[in-house]
């Protein structure tokens, strides 16, 4: 039964994420389903170790998100 449910369960998605220092030299990565807390974490559309310790091409950077309306927010206004 649990199967079934999480069938129809909303699931987080992953994210990856790149840690840049002040030169924008990539530092880290991580994978998560919440953005880290920090001015030096930024969205890439995947992790390359060939990154690491050199700039971040701006191609992988992952353009901002517009939210979309949900029916909640609908409601409220």
């Amino acid at each position: 039964m649990d199967f079934l449910w999480s069938l129809f369960s909303l699931r987080r998605r992953y994210r990856h994420y790149a840690r840049l220092d002040h030169l924008g030299i990539c530092l880290s990565f991580k994978h998560c389903a919440v953005a880290p807390e920090g001015h030096a974490w930024v969205e890439v559309h995947e992790p390359k170790l060939c990154w690491l310790h050199h700039p971040l091409p701006a191609s992988a950077r992952v353009s901002p998100r517009v939210r979309a309306m949900t029916a909640r927010h609908l409601l409220s206004i």
